[in-house]
């Protein structure tokens, strides 16, 4: 083979590289683009249907007793159904089913299924064989009051207004109290309403007065204050700040120094605490 005929070979042996090449990178191009444009174009798809889903509004567990006009506003009462339910409640009637629900308002069925799911009445009031419209208020005035603080959560539930949640809450209250000296400390638990507490009140009674190991507010550092009922976080350094500047407390009226310190609660301090004369 002449140097010409060698020069041919090789001249061919690039062209067919070259166009291996080149076939190669078109049919990389003409796969791979459409696919990646296609899966883009999908996800964009699927975007657009979250956005245009429609968003429901959630209504979480209520009493419907306890209905306020704003919140009947909220859920589609008019004015007039809301005034009924109240000037019901203003007699000390309850409701204890969605159907009494209905009757005292008036609301129409449409309106009953989409929030009656929601409502959620005391734990004796769905266990009881039969429903009544009157709730008695008052006890009997033979019946004894019971002791607040041998109270059990089964006996506090009997309390129209009170379910586990609440029970418990006044049960670890108590606890953290190391008992009830009065009755009116009840009203303390977070979250109780009022009316809610006046029925207590109206069951039971301090029998039992606990036994408290009183300390002295000037011995006690900052995190042994901050364990003292009544003394809320950050409190203790205020206490121990405010004791160095006077050299020590005389009175427990020095407290009012400290900003949220008032009589009440001072008085309530005062059975957990002691000022050595």
């Amino acid at each position: 083979m002449n140097r010409q005929q060698t020069r041919g070979v090789l001249f061919l042996l690039l062209l067919i590289i070259a166009l291996q090449f080149a076939f190669r990178n078109l049919s990389f191009n003409r796969t791979f683009v459409p696919t990646e444009t296609t899966v883009l174009q999908r996800e964009m798809d699927s975007l657009r249907a979250l956005v245009s889903l429609p968003k429901k509004d959630t209504i979480y567990p209520f009493n419907p007793n306890f209905i306020t006009d704003y919140k009947g506003f909220k859920l589609g009462l008019t004015p007039e159904q809301i005034d009924r339910l109240q000037a019901f409640r203003a007699q000390n009637k309850y409701v204890n089913s969605a159907e009494e629900f209905q009757q005292v308002t008036g609301v129409p069925d449409s309106l009953l299924h989409k929030i009656a799911p929601s409502f959620k009445f005391p734990e004796w009031v769905k266990n009881r064989r039969t429903s009544s419209y009157v709730y008695e208020k008052y006890p009997q005035k033979h019946f004894p009051k019971q002791d607040i603080n041998t109270a059990t959560a089964e006996e506090l539930m009997k309390i129209y207004g009170i379910g586990e949640g609440f029970s418990n809450r006044i049960l670890k209250y108590r606890n953290k109290l190391h008992g009830f000296t009065y009755i009116s400390q009840v009203a303390e638990v977070y979250g109780l309403e009022k009316e809610v507490y006046e029925r207590v009140a109206e069951r039971f009674e301090v029998k039992t007065t606990p036994v408290i190991e009183k300390k002295d507010i000037n011995t006690l550092n900052m995190y042994e204050l901050s364990k003292i009922p009544y003394v809320k976080y950050g409190e203790g350094k205020k206490i121990v700040g405010l004791r160095s500047e006077l050299g020590t407390l005389k009175s427990f009226d020095d407290l009012l120094q400290i900003e949220g310190f008032d009589k009440q609660r001072i008085a309530r301090l005062q059975l957990y605490l002691y000022i050595e004369q």
